[in-house]
């Protein structure tokens, strides 16, 4: 059957009968597929019936269907033109793991975090409607997504415009309604038939000649019995029709009130469907995580492939290095923004569950949260991806670093980020807090020094302080047993040398290690330094440097603007430059870097040790290497 379809229009050229035989195909191959490159696998299987019956209603690409998050959107792209990349996903030069605007007209706006769908849609369809279009515009958007404050912001406001938008609430996690079921199938049926939406405002008609008092009795009762029946009174008030709950596996039951809402005046209107994350696959239903996100895994067992290193992962030295600190202190508490294991958090909760909290998708929450819990004399943990940070940057100005408030800034994911691509890399964290007054800004050059500046935040209370720490293993070093304060500001010689001195800051030390060694097999042994920190800087160790070497190359894996910015800041105002010093800034690119491996990401940025050297000789130019040859 799925041979047969293309594109969408081959999908509504099917009868009804053969759509469930059509699931079930796509459904066996998201799991070959993903088995293949690996990804998010469980949001997917959840969403396979609502996927078919969506694009089988709608007419997209003219109807605009935008996938909040696009972790479900796998199913999406095989039905919509490329199931023949489908095992490029997350690689090099191909497919993307979330929806982009580039690779497809049935993807109308790109997506990787959270909480975007329902904004983005209001904008679709006020921009239809101003340019006189009628054309359906639907959002996608998962419960754990309305965990954010935004999509009630865009709810909010979509209720005020009286805007012809349709929200598809993919339940699939916590219960917000009564269970689903053959008499609630029929409510949502009928409630987004015509007859009922007719018979509703022929109601409102009559209660507007009505006196005040009865007019908001029969609301108030209408009110009730339909939030007793169909758990909608919530998004009622938000100024939504809500309809549902309904089972998002029951095609029956999706199709008909798919068809009546797309048919229907009623706007904005928000349809329940509850679905169950893992469908169809038994290891992802069994699994405690659905397979949220997996590597690559054999079918038959669901076991996945396992990595060939021994060195442990940054995330899981952070979660043990801070259980270690609060075992000796009580005043230390977690926070994550429902990233609890992708964060390390997960560790720090099983041993300490009444001092962690999850806030759900809500970053700029959970920011003001762990201020007031400062300001209340505890000592928060706030550990955030880095490219999930960005959401809550006021908080962290207004909040937090105008105050002086100790905030604890976990950053994990710090630097490029592999097969996620440009939408979850950590590139612009050290610039958009380095350039804060008063903020503390440090990244480790392996796993040990992370352990040390666990302990460096956990005893520093005289205002906000951050570590970055990138995603996946360390480069296996020995780990202390228990972390040790560093001096603020201070970093660390590596390795000695003459001519050519390479200032590292962060992950890519070990990079930086590999090219010195390749310029001392060319007679050219170089200093290696390790910055440790961003702000304040060792200014002693850099005008050191820059006294004793004839180049300076800083190493770092961020934007512009980070780390090599406030070097050349120090360095000119302190007429270093005027004697003549060659200064070599590396950092990532400035543009949006698509997912690669990431040794692949590293050579095309430069950032590797093969850079690290053309950068040093090519500074020290071809006259000056012939006269030391």
């Amino acid at each position: 059957m799925l041979d047969r379809v293309h594109t969408p229009k081959d999908l509504r050229a099917l009868p009804e009968k053969d759509l469930r035989a059509l699931a079930d195909e796509l459904r066996d191959e998201l799991i070959e597929v993903v088995s293949v490159t690996g990804g998010h696998l469980g949001a997917g299987l959840g969403v396979v019936e609502l996927t078919v019956a969506l694009h089988y209603v709608f007419n997209t690409p003219r109807d605009v269907l935008i996938w909040d998050v696009g972790h479900q959107c796998y199913p999406h792209k095989i039905l919509t033109g490329r199931r023949d990349r489908m095992t490029t996903l997350r690689q090099g030069g191909g497919l993307s793991g979330f929806t982009k605007r580039s690779e497809s007209p049935y993807d109308p706006f790109g997506a990787a975090h959270s909480s975007t769908s329902i904004s983005a849609g209001l904008g679709f369809a006020t921009a239809r409607d101003l340019k006189g279009g009628d054309n359906e515009v639907i959002a996608v958007i998962g419960d754990g997504a309305m965990s954010a404050g935004m999509a009630y912001e865009a709810m909010n406001n979509a209720g005020a415009h009286d805007a012809r938008l349709i929200v598809i609430l993919n339940d699939n996690d916590m219960s917000i309604a009564p269970p689903v079921g053959a008499m609630s199938a029929y409510l949502a049926r009928l409630a987004s038939g015509g007859s009922y939406s007719t018979l509703r405002e022929a109601m409102k008609g009559m209660m507007r000649g009505l006196p005040k008092f009865v007019a908001r009795g029969a609301a108030r009762a209408e009110e009730f019995a339909k939030g007793i029946a169909m758990g909608g009174t919530l998004f009622e008030e938000l100024g939504f029709y809500y309809v549902g709950p309904i089972d998002g596996h029951n095609l029956d039951h999706l199709l008909p009130v798919l068809k009546n809402v797309r048919d229907a005046d009623n706007k904005p209107v928000l349809v329940h469907v509850v679905t169950q994350k893992g469908k169809g696959y038994p290891p992802a239903e069994n699994s405690a995580d659905k397979y949220h996100g997996v590597s690559k895994f054999d079918v038959i067992t669901g076991k996945q492939a396992k990595g060939k290193s021994n060195a442990p992962q940054y995330t899981k030295v952070f979660g043990q290095a801070l259980v270690a600190e609060a075992q000796d202190d009580d005043r230390i508490v977690g926070i994550t923004a429902a990233m609890p294991s992708g964060t390390g958090i997960d560790l720090f909760d099983k041993v300490f569950p009444s001092r962690t909290f999850d806030v759900g998708i809500a970053e700029q929450h959970a920011v003001t949260f762990a201020a007031g819990l400062a300001a209340g004399g505890m000592k928060p943990f706030c550990a955030i991806y880095s490219t999930f940070l960005q959401r809550a940057y006021d908080q962290v100005v207004h909040d937090v670093a105008i105050q002086g408030l100790p905030v604890r800034f976990a950053i994990d994911r710090a630097g490029l980020v592999g097969a996620d691509g440009a939408t979850h890399a950590g590139a612009f964290d050290t610039t958009y807090l380095a350039c804060l007054p008063g903020m503390v800004v440090m990244a480790p050059g392996d796993e040990a020094e992370l352990v040390h500046m666990v302990a460096t935040a956990a005893a520093y209370d005289d205002g906000p302080i951050a570590f970055r720490y990138p995603r996946g293993e360390g480069v296996g070093v020995e780990l202390p047993e228990r972390g040790t304060p560093l001096p603020i500001g201070k970093g660390r010689m590596v390795r000695e040398g003459k001519t050519i001195a390479i200032l590292s800051y962060g992950g890519r030390l070990a990079a930086a290690l590999e090219a010195a060694d390749e310029l001392g097999a060319k007679g050219l042994a170089p200093t290696v330094a390790d910055a440790r920190f961003a702000k304040p800087l060792d200014r002693d160790l850099i005008l050191s440097l820059a006294r004793e070497h004839e180049v300076l190359i800083t190493v770092e894996e961020g934007s512009v603007g980070g780390f090599g910015s406030h070097v050349l800041t120090l360095l000119a105002s302190e007429g270093a430059l005027d004697r003549g010093l060659k200064v070599r800034p590396m950092m990532l690119p400035d543009r949006f870097m698509d997912q690669d491996k990431p040794d692949a990401m590293y050579a095309t940025a430069g950032l590797d040790a093969a850079g690290i050297v053309s950068t040093a000789l090519t500074a020290l130019g071809a006259e000056d290497l012939a006269s030391r040859a």
